[in-house]
């Protein structure tokens, strides 16, 4: 940051210049993406940066009294696939964004940070694997137990678990977030279990590790007046880790989460865990050879994202109970012997699509109409499975329809409102059926 003031700071100011460097100082570990009417602009050193990992032109911009700033710009409507190259390329990026119609402004136009992009928080389909989770992690690092918390965003999947150090290097190895946070005051004993991490990483102050503060926003995020019911309530360091990565939700501007609704306890003697140099030597999700294959690749057959982000995680964490595997295996079998179930299964689950995010994106207003009528497309897909399921006579296919429930007339309310043709953009009209 103090370079970036030395580099600028000779300048005479112009208001704008100065709306920007304000909200820069709030920022100064991220790219500021500023939007100046059908643009996102940077400047200084984020133009020199984003010039050279975009392949965009460097030019400059007038900032008063005759003098010059670095300027590097990319059109609004094509911001999702340059952010997706600035997150690949391990930055964080902050959108401000206009907050007022220019055309009605008096005198400088009201700007915003309305959003702040980290490798583990995005959202934008461009930047997301499908059969892959975008987990952001949280470690919290105590004297012998450690905790740990995982999160899909996109997805509302919320895990968390507690152990020694060693443990918590297994599942940093099993899940490979996207982005770890941890408490700046243990840097030492974090880089003693994590030095050869070269993922993203960012350092917290000591008080969002706070037992009593993490505790609240759980609760509050839960709307609950204890942890018991998430089998959490003994487990105070998997607690600071999952109330810390709330308060870093909240850091980045990401506070529409009604989506998530639950967080499950990873219970330690109920898988098989690997660590890291295990998992790369079987191949299991990357080859060691160019031209080789992994063990994902070969077996992947599903449908859709959420299979394969299931069969990802059935995978990552083998089964150690024998009840469990044994259930597991029923409804294998169950499949395999009824042919009529399996062939309609699989012309029903790519209608589905990716509903856990379709659901995610509702819940934090992205979505789009094209969306919203491939929801209604899942939504009776969904109905129809639930169907088949509830007429057959094996235990396994009555034990996955269990705690379900019809959406038949969310699937009819979609139908009889969006247009077959909606445009993907709600500006552009033509997405509500007349009547």
């Amino acid at each position: 940051m103090e370079e970036w003031i030395m580099a600028t700071k000779k300048l005479t100011d112009t208001p704008m210049m100065q709306q920007f460097k304000k909200m820069k100082d709030e920022y100064p570990d991220a790219i500021l993406l500023f939007r100046v009417g059908d643009f996102y602009e940077t400047y200084g050193k984020d133009a020199v940066a984003i010039s050279s990992i975009l392949h965009i032109i460097l030019t400059k911009k007038g900032n008063g009294s005759g003098e010059f700033i670095e300027m590097a710009g990319v059109p609004y409507h094509a911001v999702n696939g340059y952010l997706a190259k600035l997150i690949r390329a391990g930055f964080r990026v902050a959108v401000c964004d206009q907050l007022e119609d220019p055309k009605f402004a008096k005198g400088l136009v009201k700007r915003g940070i309305t959003e702040l992009i980290t490798p583990g928080t995005v959202l934008t389909d461009t930047l997301l694997d499908g059969k892959v989770n975008n987990f952001l992690c949280a470690i919290a690092i105590g004297k012998e137990i450690w905790g740990i918390s995982f999160l899909d965003l996109s997805t509302g999947e919320f895990l968390t678990a507690e152990g020694s150090a060693e443990y918590v290097e297994k599942l940093v190895a099993e899940f490979e977030p996207k982005e770890i946070i941890y408490d700046r005051e243990k840097k030492s004993q974090f880089q003693e279990h994590f030095s050869k991490w070269n993922g993203s990483i960012f350092e917290m102050e000591d008080w969002a590790f706070s037992l009593d503060a993490t505790q609240e926003r759980l609760k509050k995020q839960f709307s609950t007046a204890n942890l018991k019911g998430f089998g959490i309530e003994e487990w105070k360091m998997a607690q600071i880790a999952s109330g810390t990565i709330l308060c870093y939700l909240d850091m980045t501007k990401h506070t529409l989460l009604e989506h998530l609704l639950s967080i499950h306890r990873i219970d330690e003697k109920s898988y098989v865990h690997l660590d890291s140099f295990t998992i790369r030597n079987l191949e299991l999700f990357s080859p060691t050879t160019f031209e080789g294959k992994s063990l994902i690749e070969v077996i992947d057959r599903t449908l859709t994202p959420c299979g394969g982000r299931m069969l990802r995680r059935w995978l990552m964490l083998p089964l150690c109970q024998k009840e469990k595997i044994l259930q597991r295996q029923e409804c294998i079998n169950d499949l395999l012997k009824n042919v009529s179930v399996r062939e309609e299964l699989q012309k029903s689950l790519p209608l589905v699509g990716d509903l856990e995010r379709m659901i995610s994106k509702l819940s934090l207003k992205r979505i789009n109409p094209k969306e919203v009528l491939a929801l209604g497309v899942a939504l009776e897909a969904i109905e129809h499975i639930k169907i088949l399921y509830e007429v057959q006579k094996e235990r396994s296919f009555s034990i996955s329809t269990e705690n379900t429930f019809s959406l038949h007339e969310e699937y009819v309310v979609i139908k009889n409102t969006i247009c077959e043709d909606t445009p993907m953009l709600l500006s552009k009209g033509g997405v509500i059926k007349d009547g």
